[in-house]
């Protein structure tokens, strides 16, 4: 929805949407809706040979060892009318958001796009497996596929207020853990540039500048909204009054280079650090 007003100007827009009732939301920015959905494949007919570039931003299914809605618009890409020989049916770009989760707990080491993958949940391995078909699939037919690796995704409006408002405690200063961001405007300018200058087969760390523990994160939007600090409290005291889901990320602590997107992609972020974006609030 951020990007579709960056491009309808130079392209005509299709958006794939499962849910009828947001066609209006779609046509609004830009878009042509197609009604399909990633779990049902007989759906993604109408995708064969419709796009010279695909913005794959789908997370997988809930549950499973793999992701299927990624194998599903893989083989329906790859489908070919009888009239059109295969290579003019395929797109030419396809650009994967993934999720910087995939290296799991790396103990607060700073990262490159190199690091070897260690998912530490059911999620992140099924992020690795959407990883691992796109780049399979993509050199074998010769298509241009760039992955973009992006952590925590904010915005003034994607604040965690709500979390902080009902006092969820943050870890200690002492135990905390790094965490990474992206403006979700910044990350809609990362993804024109994959699609203009990304490398086939090329993975890029879509983070900002900020080097912040996650409990630093949750008081710099406190102190910006107004509202009071979360309460801090040890590991072994969040084992017990915390989710296994907001626990998971908690738990795992990187610090994520941006070298080869500024260098390679020439992304100029408007939000270097999470500061920039709170003097707005």
């Amino acid at each position: 929805m951020r990007i579709a007003p960056l491009l309808r100007s130079r392209y005509r827009l299709f958006g794939l949407v499962r849910n009828p009732e947001r066609f209006m939301l779609l046509r609004a920015v830009g878009m042509v809706p197609l009604w399909g959905d990633l779990d049902e494949m007989r759906s993604l007919h109408q995708l064969r040979g419709l796009a010279h570039t695909v913005l794959h931003f789908a997370p997988p299914p809930a549950g499973g060892e793999g992701d299927t809605r990624t194998r599903h618009l893989l083989a329906a890409l790859s489908r070919v009318r009888p009239e059109c020989g295969r290579k003019s049916m395929l797109p030419q770009r396809l650009i994967y958001i993934s999720t910087s989760g995939i290296y799991g707990d790396c103990a607060g080491e700073v990262v490159s796009e190199t690091h070897p993958l260690h998912p530490q949940n059911a999620r992140a391995k099924r992020r690795v497996d959407a990883e691992q078909q796109i780049r399979a699939w993509a050199q074998r037919n010769g298509v241009r596929a760039s992955i973009l690796r992006v952590p925590g995704i904010y915005a003034a409006e994607r604040l965690p207020l709500q979390r902080i408002q009902q006092g969820s405690p943050a870890i200690a200063a002492a135990e905390d853990s790094y965490t990474n961001h992206i403006h979700a405007d910044d990350l809609a300018h990362c993804v024109i540039a994959a699609m203009q200058r990304g490398d086939a087969n090329r993975v890029y760390h879509t983070v900002d500048d900020s080097r912040m523990k996650m409990g630093d994160y949750f008081d710099a939007v406190a102190d910006a909204c107004g509202l009071p600090h979360p309460p801090r409290i040890t590991r072994a005291e969040a084992q017990q009054v915390l989710s296994p889901v907001l626990l998971s990320f908690m738990n795992e602590s990187r610090q994520l280079t941006n070298t080869r997107m500024k260098q390679e992609l020439r992304v100029k972020l408007r939000y270097p650090t999470v500061a920039d974006t709170l003097k707005e609030v």
